[in-house]
Parts: C-alpha cells; structure tokens; sequence
C-alpha cells in the first residue's frame, strides 16, 4: 500500500508543483526556503547536540505546540529544537513565537528521497508529530531508522475516520510504526485505535494551556480605541477637529474571527446595517442600551491571502470599511473594519463583545474556540464543527457557547446578546471557567514522550 502511495505521489508532482507556483503567485511567501520542500537544506553548523524535532502544519498547530515547545526545552536545555512548518503563516508565526531559540524550517513533502534527505542533515534524536500530520513515508523512514515518533495532540473527526478507511491499511500500517499517541479525547482515542494505532493516552488539547501574549493587553487597548474612534478625525465648520471617546457612548464591537471561503458573502447578504437602529427610540429602553450606539462588525479572515479577496467583497456591497493595517481610527459611518493583520488574534478576541467562531457556517469544520474562551468572551459558533466537535460541545454544555444554524439567525443572536448584558455576562463568566477546567495536557504528554 505505501508503495502504491508513492507511485501515485510520484504521479501528482506535477500537478504539486504547479499549485505551489499558482500560491506562490498570489502569496509570495511560499516563494521562501524553496528547495526545503524537496529536503535540500543549508549547512547545519550545529550536529553536536541532540535534537528534538517538533513538526507543527500551519499557525494554528504552531501556537498550539507552545507550551509543550516551552516545557521541552526546560526540561532538555542540553538539546536543539527543530520546528517545521507547510505553511508560510506557520513559519512566520514560529519565528515571532521562538525567534532565535530554535531552527525553524519547512519540512519536506512526502517523497522517499525527499524525507531521506531531511533525517540524514538534521539527525532527530526524536520526532513529534502534532494533531493529524500523518506522513506514510515520513514515519517509515524514521521507524527503519530508530527513531522515535510521536503523534501528540491528535484528533480523528468522524468525518476523517469515514475517509481514511479509504486507505485504512496504509493507515494501519503508518499509525502502528509510531511509538505513542496523546489523542485530545476519548473520541479521538477510540477512532485512532480502530484505524490501528497502539499506546494511544488521553491527554486533552494542547490550546487550552496556550498562555496569553504579554503585550495583549497593551495590543487589546490600541484596538479598543481605534475601533471606538478615539481621536478620529471629526469635520466641523469645514474644518477637521480631534474628536474624543468620552463624549460619545461605545460602540458594540462583535468579532466574526478566522471567516472562510464564503461566510463573509453569507453574512453580507443579511444586510449592510446589521446593527443600524437596531434599537427602538422609546423610554423603555434601560440605561445600557440607550448608550448602544450601532454595532461593528469586524471580520478576520482565516488565510492572509484572501484579505484583498474579502475587500473586494466589501466594496461589491457598497459597505463602509476600513482596514486594521491602515491603523487609522474607526468613523462612525465605518460598519466593517477588515482585521488584515498577523499575531493579533487574542488582542481581537479581547477587543471584542462577542466572537463568531469561522469556518462553521459553511462546512470547513470550523476554527479553534479556545482563544476566544480564555480571553472571556461569549462565543457563538455554526453548524458545522467536525474538527472541534467535542471541544465545542463542552462549550456548549458549560453555557460558554451558542450554536447558529445559519447566517440569519448569527445576527438574531449577537443582536440578542447585545441587548442583554446579564447573558453576556453569564457567558463570559462560563467561558473563562470552560477554559481553565481543560488544562493541563501538557504535563500528560511529556509523560507519554520517550527518549
């Protein structure tokens, strides 16, 4: 079966390659550290420590691996880490995350020669695979080399399971050569054993011990204020005056974080003003909401190259925008501000009143809700959340999320939770503990880890 694999990988290069030039096309980027990908890397000055190498797909893995990167390093000073990525974001996010500390590349694709060549430069002493990086030649190359590997922080989703059977001997075959598995839950545990892993622990997910960034508060504040306009440029008399943040009430700022192909259409179809006049003049209204001016919307698309994509969008519905790199302050008639910046994911959660979870409400299988519960905000998330079923059901068990069946009834519901602040509060309150009752996963997969 792997060997059909390889032949059929041998077979696809082609079509590889050209969608590496089409991204590198649209993301110049991918352009980088080109010939990593194929395991052609520079001298390694540095062979005479062990290394630990720790492979992490994209962003999301990467600041997921954080605090066991952390707790590795502390507990093996004497060894080097590797960190690898696929991704251009991945790697750009290691280098902000680790900087200098470790040596951060990309790793190979899956090709015989390729991996071949990636264990003869760098040498592991051990390798770490986390969530679902399962490479048929990768582990076999390592497993005929002794060398220890580890899929840590690993999650099966029904709907990958169904797929895999597909493949299941190869897969069998793969899962059997690794020494351990640490699965996220139970769920996880029982699909990956069935597949035909072995030593598979239960230690829980790796992103609820990710400590929030220390500048995130300073980044939260600068946000807070751009998107309430403080010193905004206020026209009067023909001529422009600074207008202050005191004077006027805040406005009810609701996140739409990590959006995917399509949502952003979908929820600019229910309409331009999603918060305008959402509130009746009447003297029924209790104090807070008479100070609710109309919301705004921010929206952070998953995938840096697909901002101008979204800006596109905004244009196309005549919507009033601005972007967050401009780093300008927000007017009043702004009603979407595009978050097309990197690293700044907590600042917007923590900048926010309520968190639309992405990749939900159509079926990409939704993003990561953990990031949103550990700054306290009440999270709303839509249909489909395969890659993060059981963590969105214990968020939806504790109170700390809410689940839309579509677009429509997504305003319905930040619309509902803007005007009542005990909900917000309750949710915000469960969110925090939802967060802290699930950590911990670290400390158990050191204990899993062998070498």
């Amino acid at each position: 079966m792997r060997l059909l694999y390889t032949v059929l990988l041998y077979l696809a290069w082609p079509w590889i390659w050209c969608r590496l030039r089409w991204r590198a096309w649209r993301f110049p980027m991918y352009q980088e550290a080109w010939l990593e990908r194929s395991g052609h890397y520079e001298k390694n000055n540095d062979n005479a420590r062990p290394l630990i190498w720790l492979h992490a797909v994209s962003v999301g893995e990467t600041y997921a691996a954080k605090p066991l990167i952390d707790r590795l390093m502390a507990q093996y000073p004497q060894h080097r880490l590797l960190l690898t990525q696929m991704t251009p974001t991945g790697r750009v996010a290691a280098k902000a995350l680790l900087g200098d500390s470790a040596c951060i590349h990309y790793l190979p694709y899956d090709y015989p020669d390729a991996v071949r060549r990636f264990f003869v430069h760098f040498k592991p002493q051990v390798g770490i695979l986390m969530e679902t990086e399962i490479w048929p030649n990768l582990i076999h190359e390592a497993h005929c080399r002794q060398i220890p590997m580890y899929l840590v922080n690993a999650r099966l989703s029904w709907r990958s399971y169904r797929r895999y059977q597909i493949v299941g001997r190869l897969l069998s075959q793969t899962l059997a050569q690794l020494s351990a598995v640490a699965a996220q839950s139970e769920e996880d545990a029982q699909r990956l054993i069935a597949m035909g892993a072995n030593q598979v622990s239960i230690c829980g997910n790796l992103k609820f011990d990710v400590k929030t960034p220390c500048d995130v508060t300073l980044q939260a504040k600068e946000l807070q204020d751009l998107f309430q306009g403080v010193n905004a440029p206020m026209v009067q008399g023909g001529e422009a005056q600074q207008e202050s943040a005191p004077s006027k009430a805040p406005r009810f700022v609701w996140l739409v974080a990590s959006s995917r192909e399509g949502e952003e259409k979908l929820l600019l179809e229910e309409g331009a003003h999603l918060f305008a006049n959402v509130l009746p003049e009447n003297n029924s209204l209790l104090p807070h909401e008479k100070a609710l001016r109309s919301g705004l919307l921010v929206i952070v698309p998953r995938h840096p190259q697909r901002f101008d994509e979204v800006a596109t969008l905004l244009e196309r519905y005549h919507i009033a925008y601005q972007r967050r790199s401009d780093r300008q302050p927000i007017r009043d008639s702004t009603q979407v501000v595009l978050g097309d910046t990197m690293g700044e994911m907590f600042a917007y959660y923590a900048a926010s009143d309520v968190a639309f979870i992405g990749g939900s409400l159509l079926s990409h299988g939704g993003q990561n809700l953990i990031e949103a519960s550990a700054m306290g905000k009440p999270v709303l998330i839509g249909p489909h959340t395969f890659n993060f079923s059981k963590v969105a059901e214990n968020a939806i068990a504790m109170g700390a999320a809410n689940r839309v069946k579509d677009a429509k009834a997504l305003v319905l519901a930040v619309k509902n939770i803007m005007k009542d602040p005990q909900k917000r509060s309750a949710m915000s309150l469960a969110a925090s503990q939802f967060s802290q009752a699930h950590r911990g996963a670290t400390e158990k997969i050191l204990h899993v880890l062998r070498f």
